[in-house]
This record gives structure tokens, sequence and C-alpha cells, in this order.
């Protein structure tokens, strides 16, 4: 089995294990072919194929704000409260943590981005934490950031969580789509992949 033929299976595997999504996400396969993958939110070019499907638009990941996690994750009560704070869905709040911090409250990148939602400094000063390293502030101001930018992409979750991890403007300069980074690409996947399994 050649490369193209094992990445487009990997990916048929990849979408079956999936029971709902959220956000369309589409793989350029000439891209697979050289061994780099490119993803984005809407088909660029005739060779780009849906990865992901939205079987319908969500504007915003609301309807399960009120909804748990079947087991007990990290931090769940500030989770709950900050999605009920923010009318965001405590599983994507979940997600976001596992994939940017793996739980770890005093984790901080090589960028110097701090705590469990990975605040850059500016973040947390435009969303009210005046300590990123407090647990509660950490969530609340990450989620108020991310349903900001849910706001701001229409409801467009892959584009959000693009914008999260490369900043709005990435976003915007590359026509309203996933930047062609391979790390923006690779975390918009795991964050998603990771929201369908923490129910």
């Amino acid at each position: 089995m050649n490369f193209p033929t094992r990445f487009i299976f990997s990916c048929l595997v990849f979408c079956l294990s999936i029971h709902t999504v959220y956000a369309d996400v589409y793989v350029d396969e000439q891209s697979a072919e050289s061994g780099e993958i490119r993803l984005s939110n809407v088909p660029v070019e005739e060779s780009y194929k849906v990865l992901i499907t939205e079987p319908e638009k969500v504007q915003q990941p609301v309807q399960a704000a009120s909804a748990k996690p079947a087991k007990p994750l990290p931090y769940d009560d500030l989770v709950t409260k900050a999605a009920l704070a923010t009318q965001l869905a405590p599983a994507l709040i979940h997600a976001v943590i596992a994939v940017e911090s793996q739980h770890n409250a005093m984790a901080v990148s090589a960028r110097g981005a701090i705590g469990l939602m990975q605040l850059m400094p500016g973040t947390a000063r435009d969303f009210q934490v005046n300590n990123p390293y407090n647990p509660r502030q950490n969530i609340l101001g990450g989620a108020r950031y991310l349903k900001s930018l849910l706001q701001l992409f229409e409801g467009d979750i892959s584009l959000a969580l693009a914008a999260y991890n490369a900043g709005p403007e990435k976003v915007k300069r590359y026509g309203m789509r996933i930047p062609p980074f391979a790390e923006t690409q690779a975390y918009v996947t795991r964050v998603l992949s990771q929201y369908q399994t923490t129910y």
C-alpha cells in the first residue's frame, strides 16, 4: 500500500472513529504524496477532500454547556463554572486544557504561555486574569478568550481553535482558513479529537 493510499485509509479510519463532528476540516490529497499534510476549513482547490464532516452548522457549542463528561476530569468543577459563565461546552474547555497543558496548572511554554489554558500575558490581562497560575482564573480567562474567538469567527470551531493557537490575525491573513502551519493544523485536529472523546 503506497503512502497516499495509506494516508487516505488512515483518514477514513479517523473519520469513522468520530461519532459527532462540529466543524468541516479538509485535507489536500496532493500534499500527502510529498509527505506534507495540509488542512483547511474550506476546500481551497479540487485536491482538497473532506476529512471531518460537520452534519449541520453549529454557531457555537452552546447546546452542551450544561452537559458534563461521563467521568470526572481534573478541575471539573472549575470547568463547569466557566462553561456556564461563557455558554461553552465543558468538553470543549476540557479538550483545550488537555492539549494545551495536560492539566498542569504550572505549565509554561517556550513562548511564555502560562497555566492550564496556556494564556499569553497580554491575553491574561485582557481577560482579567491577575494570576495565570491560579486554575480558577486561568480556566475562566481562557474560556472567555475562546468564546470571543468563536464570536469573531461566527461559531466556526476549527477557526476559533486555529486562532487560539496561532492568533486571530493569522487566520484572517490566510483568508479565514486554518493557517498552513503544521503546529496549528495538528493542534486543531488534536483538540477536535479530544473534544469528541471527552464525553
